[in-house]
């Protein structure tokens, strides 16, 4: 099917399907750029028009990554069949990230256990009822940047009960991970899991 007419997709997974490098990221540099449709007519053997695809600016017709869900990411997934369009698509996501402050780049946020360096800050909001965990992330890889922005995905914003209701095994399942992740870079996600689970045991702690 044909995108609609103006929607603006970026370019950079799909004008540029070159070769993934060892660390998951282009194996050559690539500068995003945003173009319509036309510019890539035919270009692509199977179609995209059903992606919730990602821009930089707000579009009324467009979900980035802060108001998409896990089913959003989840749906688009399974929209694409072949592995090396799923792993543009994570580093798309990456991209997305909310840009995090040098100085959160600290020894105190870094996550150990990751073959890449990770960092992932915290804020516990007090605000409501019951407080919540809001989180930016950051990585050297492209597509644990990729990674941790599914993960945010699913745990940023949440209270700590909701955070540790939610199996996250379950969930990076159902995307196909746990076959097409090196097992450092899985022992590296679970590692990130764990440390946003350990952040929700002791903000109840600290609340009881």
């Amino acid at each position: 099917r044909a995108f609609p007419e103006n929607t603006l997709i970026s370019c950079y997974s799909y004008l540029n399907p070159g070769p993934v490098g060892p660390d998951g990221g282009p194996a050559r540099p690539i500068r995003p750029s945003f173009c319509s449709p036309a510019a890539f007519a035919g270009y692509r053997s199977s179609p995209y028009s059903d992606i919730r695809v990602l821009r930089p600016q707000p579009h009324p017709r467009l979900k980035t990554i802060e108001v998409m869900t896990i089913d959003d990411l989840i749906e688009n997934f399974s929209l694409l069949e072949d592995w090396d369009d799923r792993y543009r698509y994570v580093i798309e996501l990456g991209r997305m990230l909310e840009p995090m402050p040098e100085a959160e780049h600290s020894a105190q946020n870094k996550v150990q256990g990751c073959v890449s360096q990770v960092w992932l800050s915290k804020t516990l909001e007090r605000g409501g009822k019951e407080p919540v965990l809001k989180y930016l992330g950051d990585s050297d890889a492209h597509i644990v940047r990729g990674l941790i922005a599914i993960l945010l995905t699913l745990y940023s914003g949440r209270t700590p009960q909701e955070i540790l209701a939610t199996d996250a095994t379950r969930v990076f399942d159902e995307f196909g991970f746990r076959d097409h992740l090196t097992p450092q870079r899985s022992n590296g996600l679970r590692a990130m899991v764990e440390r946003i689970r350990t952040d929700a045991r002791a903000a109840l702690a600290e609340a009881s």
